[in-house]
């Protein structure tokens, strides 16, 4: 009998210890890689094991609900797949293979404007809950085309990424000289850098999908979108791989939460790998969590099964922790049930799986 990843894969470590053997280093290191020295990607990390908790026992926890909701759909558990320029690079079918395991396991999928197989091929490969996201390239002409296309093939909503005015020096890359598919044939930058508030204010003065702003990262700017009524408020630093030298996602998060003061829904990610990663965020007030390189590294390391085992694991890991809290549901979840603490291992972008590399394991 075939191994099935269920029995191939017990632990995240392995799949990412998979997704490392399977990838030629170009790949591999883009995947993992940050900006210059790359301080911000290690700061996700490190706001991360920031946190500790405070759990409450001789709760009744017979019964846990890990399910959440997301502009009004439900979803399996409160986590995304985030947007990956290339994701074609880590299994065949890209965006296509991580929509059949969206729809699978029950979690929305956004889908970058810079990976294969396209916004219409990736609609129609999996009837799963998806949000395109668009990278300016154009005017506003050319936007609104995304906009009708992205409506017509049944997206939920529609993602600006506005912490990409220039794009960042990405030494892995650079020193790899490993050049993404979408590198080589893209243009129009200006336009992205062109990017301000009045084309916040006409999209929402033209178009009628939920409007969502990914890489915020202070109130101030959070303020703003809901200020022009954005429905979605994304904190994201891009993985580390934009600014150098910036603040982990989840330092950023409280106060962006409070300057949103519930009029949009707020979302996070940057260095999420664990279960315990995403109850942390939900209990500080973020409604959902993005995975990028956790995605990734399941596709990698078995494909559309990959990716389902990474969230099943996921789940798993989600549910252990909100009974050791004593929580039945995420919306038990608040601010009482974490803390400041001082990290205990020196944070990098793997560091969430200290066997990964220990004999044995």
């Amino acid at each position: 009998m075939a191994t099935t990843p269920a029995h191939q894969f017990q632990t995240l470590h392995e799949i990412v210890r998979a997704a490392r053997n399977n990838l030629a280093p170009g790949p591999w290191d883009y995947l993992i890689g940050g900006a210059e020295t790359e301080t911000t990607l290690r700061r996700n990390r490190q706001a991360l094991d920031s946190i500790a908790f405070r759990p409450r026992v001789l709760r009744d926890v017979s019964k846990i609900d890990a399910t959440s909701t997301l502009l009004g759909r439900p979803v399996r558990i409160p986590v995304m797949l985030a947007p990956i320029g290339s994701i074609e690079t880590f299994a065949e079918g890209g965006g296509a293979t991580a929509a059949k395991a969206s729809a699978e396991f029950g979690v929305p999928q956004m889908l970058s404007s810079v990976c294969n197989p396209g916004l219409e091929a990736v609609a129609a490969a999996a009837d799963n809950f998806r949000i395109f996201q668009l990278y300016v390239r154009g005017d506003d002409a050319w936007v609104d085309d995304w906009v009708k296309r992205a409506r017509d093939h049944g997206y939920a909503a529609f993602c600006l990424t506005v912490d990409t005015a220039v794009y960042s020096r990405r030494e892995r890359d650079l020193a790899r000289r490993f050049v993404k598919p979408w590198r080589t044939r893209a243009g129009g930058f200006e336009f992205q850098a062109g990017l301000n508030w009045g084309h916040v204010k006409r999209f929402k003065d033209t178009h009628d999908l939920p409007l969502i702003l990914k890489g915020i990262a202070t109130a101030e700017d959070a303020e703003l979108a809901c200020e022009h009524g954005v429905e979605v408020v994304y904190v994201s630093n891009h993985g580390g791989r934009q600014l150098d030298h910036g603040r982990g996602t989840l330092e950023v998060l409280p106060e962006v939460l409070a300057a949103v003061n519930g009029r949009a829904t707020v979302m996070v990610d940057g260095g999420f790998m664990r279960g315990t990663d995403v109850v942390k965020a939900i209990a500080l007030g973020a409604q959902c969590v993005g995975l990028g390189r956790l995605a990734c590294c399941g596709l990698a390391a078995a494909g559309q099964a990959g990716l389902v085992r990474v969230l099943e694991l996921l789940e798993e890991e989600i549910r252990i922790a909100m009974g050791l809290l004593g929580v039945k549901s995420l919306a038990a979840l608040d601010r009482a049930y974490v803390r400041p603490a001082t990290p205990v291992n020196p944070a990098h972008v793997t560091s969430a799986f200290p066997l990964l590399d220990e004999e044995g394991y």
